[in-house]
């Protein structure tokens, strides 16, 4: 289904931002995703970071692989530039960009399923080869697009909605980011706001792989009982013969995560998440204090959110292969491509 053009209703001015754009110009397309589904909370997070940030539109470049996470980057900033690879290959295709092209702002969105099953060697070496992209994981703990089959974050013991449950052990992108080497590593709620913004932000000015995990609620197969990452929607009308359903529109669940507490977020069908945020003593430029209070964390039931690791003097991929400091785009073809005599003379360097 294509995306919908947003009305333009006629309002009271917008405030503007340094470049004189608002909020409105950081928008996209209007969202074909549920209604109530903690996607779209993320996409206002974006929408409000950039504008914020007085970032120009055509510096952006969003990425996505497939799955319901991957139609995010239609819905904010539609002046950007874009693209949308296939399943699980997001990653290399902003390697390749971002060797083409250092100065634009990578934002590369991702789901639960595309990065962890799929994509996971992309993932892995994306994170060892420090891209310097800020890397979203809208993680909903199902498949979406193909009728909520448990993703690589599913939790031992939820079931899927014919109560099935899950026996394998889920992947922590948290844990294995850390393990990894990522420089960059947070975790957020797609219903606070006040939180994710600020990460958002760090994560768009830090100088390598950025990589957010983000705990966004499914309304549509993972609403009921035993679900640790989802809304619960009512079932109004289906008809079988179409393979459809008709969903009530869902409220959005928010909450706002206090410094240093414990916060327990009930869900649509009744399940509880425990979030907790980060002390106020604690150190996000320890890597192995991290990787035991995310460990620790775990086994108390609680899944701990904000920015736990940051590494500002990890070499990016253009530091490891000493590339120009001019963008290949820039560079004329006859530089890049100096004919054939050259080519040979430098073979023969190899002899």
């Amino acid at each position: 289904m294509p995306s919908i053009r947003k009305p333009l209703i006629p309002l009271a001015p917008h405030a503007t931002n340094a470049l004189g754009l608002t909020v409105r110009d950081y928008e996209g397309a209007m969202s074909t995703l549920c209604a109530g589904c903690g996607h779209d909370s993320i996409t206002a997070a974006l929408v409000q970071t950039f504008y914020e940030l007085d970032m120009p539109p055509e510096k952006i470049a969003k990425l996505s692989g497939i799955g319901c996470s991957s139609k995010t980057p239609t819905y904010f900033v539609s002046g950007a530039h874009g693209f949308n690879s296939v399943h699980g290959r997001m990653p290399p295709i902003v390697t390749g960009a971002n060797a083409a092209n250092k100065n634009n702002i990578y934002i590369g969105i991702s789901g639960d399923g595309d990065s962890l099953s799929i994509g996971t060697g992309h993932f892995v070496h994306a994170i060892r080869k420090n891209i310097n992209m800020v890397y979203i994981i809208e993680n909903n703990g199902v498949y979406g697009l193909t009728k909520g089959q448990f993703s690589p974050t599913a939790d031992v013991g939820s079931t899927t909605k014919r109560g099935v449950p899950n026996e394998v052990p889920p992947i922590d992108p948290v844990e294995l980011a850390l393990s990894l080497g990522a420089s960059f590593v947070a975790r957020s709620f797609s219903g606070d706001k006040r939180q994710l913004i600020p990460i958002l932000k760090a994560a768009v000015e830090h100088h390598g792989f950025a990589m957010i995990d983000v705990i966004s609620p499914c309304i549509q197969f993972n609403n009921h009982q035993g679900s640790t990452k989802s809304y619960k929607y009512i079932r109004e009308h289906e008809i079988n013969e179409i393979d459809s359903v008709f969903l009530r529109s869902s409220s959005e669940i928010t909450a706002e995560l206090p410094a240093d507490s414990r916060v327990s977020v009930t869900m649509h069908d009744g399940s509880i998440l425990m979030f907790r945020t980060l002390p106020e003593n604690y150190d996000p430029r320890d890597r192995t204090a991290a990787m035991n209070y995310v460990h620790e964390a775990k086994a108390k039931g609680e899944v701990p959110t904000g920015l736990l690791y940051i590494d500002r003097e990890i070499p990016d991929i253009h530091d490891l292969n000493d590339t120009t400091e001019e963008p290949l785009i820039n560079i004329p073809f006859q530089k890049l491509c100096p004919g054939r005599n050259a080519l040979l003379k430098f073979q023969e360097s190899f002899q």
